[in-house]
């Protein structure tokens, strides 16, 4: 499936001009980017289509530790994108999707945050999270607390709880991309950003650290 290039997301970091359509990623058009046009038109390691496409048959590629083998992937925030000796992490800057390098210890883990969960057989909880991921756990998680996932070992490793003094990052709205600290929760959360106090709803913010 393909997208105008007029009307992709303003989260992705390419011109309004260029070729007439872009591969749309396979889920969340508005909060993720497809694997291919990060190859082709973020990363410039393919020029055309059928490069990236030729890249990622080679199965060399990775996401969050998994080869992939499909240019419509979606790739959403915090995800990390490895090939050869590098390890990429997808991040927000100036509302744009980009790459940061990171190292290899840092490429083993994901920060994701949890959009629902529910009980299931045998009073186990099943916490759904915002990258699609779902696990069972018996530890105490909250809708909008973030989970850091271990790669390698496909679980969750630490449960960072949405409260005050937190760390949180804007991933909607006019403020996307900026980082901040909550000072207060309440019907709505007050984030402090430098001397800068702004409301915003709770699906709005995404706990970082």
């Amino acid at each position: 499936m393909h997208l105008k290039r007029s009307s992709m997301p303003k989260t992705w970091p390419l011109p309004r001009k260029g070729t007439k359509y872009v591969v749309v990623p396979s889920h969340s058009l508005r909060n993720s980017v497809s694997l291919l046009v990060i190859l082709r038109d973020i990363l410039d390691l393919a020029k055309t289509r059928k490069e990236a496409k030729k890249l990622i048959s080679q199965k060399e590629i990775k996401v969050n530790s998994k080869i992939v083998g499909d240019e419509h992937f979606s790739l959403s925030l915090f995800d990390i994108l490895s090939f050869g000796n590098k390890n990429l992490k997808l991040i927000l800057k100036n509302k744009k999707f980009d790459l940061i390098e990171i190292d290899d210890k840092e490429a083993d883990k994901k920060i994701t945050k949890v959009i629902g969960k529910k009980i299931v057989k045998k009073g186990r909880i099943q916490v759904n999270l915002s990258d699609g991921r779902n696990y069972l756990t018996k530890e105490k998680i909250k809708v909008g607390d973030s989970v850091v996932i271990n790669l390698k070992e496909n679980k969750i490793s630490e449960i960072l709880p949405f409260r005050e003094n937190c760390k949180v990052i804007f991933i909607a709205g006019k403020h996307l991309g900026k980082i901040g600290t909550i000072e207060k929760v309440d019907r709505m959360v007050i984030v402090k950003i430098g001397k800068e106090e702004i409301n915003s709803k709770l699906e709005n913010l995404m706990v970082v650290e």
